[in-house]
Parts: C-alpha cells; structure tokens; sequence
C-alpha cells in the first residue's frame, strides 16, 4: 500500500515521500496516528503543490539574501574604541557591536548571525562574514580606530 509519510520516520523515510507499505502497517498504525496519508491521485498532487510553494517561497528568500548581501558587501563601517599601549583595545569589539553599527545603517541583522570566531582587539581593517541563508554570506568590512 502506498502512503504520503506527514513526518520523518526512522525507517520509512521523510516528510513528504511516498513510500510503500505493509496493508496492515498502513491501516493499524500510520494512519490512525495520523503519520501518514493514503496516496490518492488527489492527495500526491496536493503534495505536489506544497512542494512548488515551498521551492518558491525558499527562492524568493535567498534572492532577498542575495539583494541585502550585495548592500552589506558595499559599506564599510568604523568603531572606534579606546586604545592603550601598542594600539591594544581596552576591551573588544563584539558581535553585539557590530550589530549596533548595522543598525545605524538601516540594516537589522540578528547577531548570532555574525561569523565572527573571536572577538576583534586590535585596531585595523577587518572582514566578518554574515550568515543571511544557508547558501548567501556576505562580508562585511570594519574599520577599528581610536577614539579622542
């Protein structure tokens, strides 16, 4: 018997897929626990409309990714910090702060999506990525100076 699996399960498959089953398999357990769905001609083409949805919806988030990450990639901001002996900043720059400076320029992004291994401190040029989409990072590029 064929079913439209609703979840991932361990043996059968993943959400989505069509699988083959035992009759009884089906009609004792799949579906009454709701796991699972005949698949009727109906049924497959509305699976089949899910998906095309779903391929659509996850396309227009990546070219939005794409479009912010070319606005990222193209400025360039400045922190300045206090600096002790040999241009050592007295603290670091963090993600937190970085977050702060996009906001500044309109640009809201969730700090945990900041690639950034190990806070930065010491003045300079440096580049941090930013995760956007699983497919879509941007490099963004800070200036480190001293403040007056």
């Amino acid at each position: 018997m064929k079913v439209i699996l609703k979840e991932d399960l361990e043996h059968l498959g993943k959400a989505g897929e069509i699988v083959n089953v035992a009759p009884g398999y089906a009609r004792n357990f799949l579906l009454p626990t709701s796991k699972a769905m005949k698949a009727s001609l109906g049924n497959v083409k509305d699976l089949e409309n899910q998906k095309r949805h779903v391929r659509n919806k996850i396309d227009k988030m990546k070219l939005s990714a794409q479009d912010l990450a070319k606005e990222i990639e193209s400025l360039s901001i400045t922190i300045a910090k206090k600096v002790g002996e040999q241009d050592k900043l007295f603290g670091s720059v963090t993600s937190m702060e970085i977050e702060e400076a996009l906001i500044k320029e309109r640009i809201t992004i969730d700090r945990k999506k900041i690639l950034l291994d190990e806070p930065i401190k010491s003045i300079g040029n440096f580049v941090v990525g930013i995760k956007l989409h699983k497919d879509v990072i941007a490099n963004l590029k800070i200036w480190v100076v001293r403040e007056d």
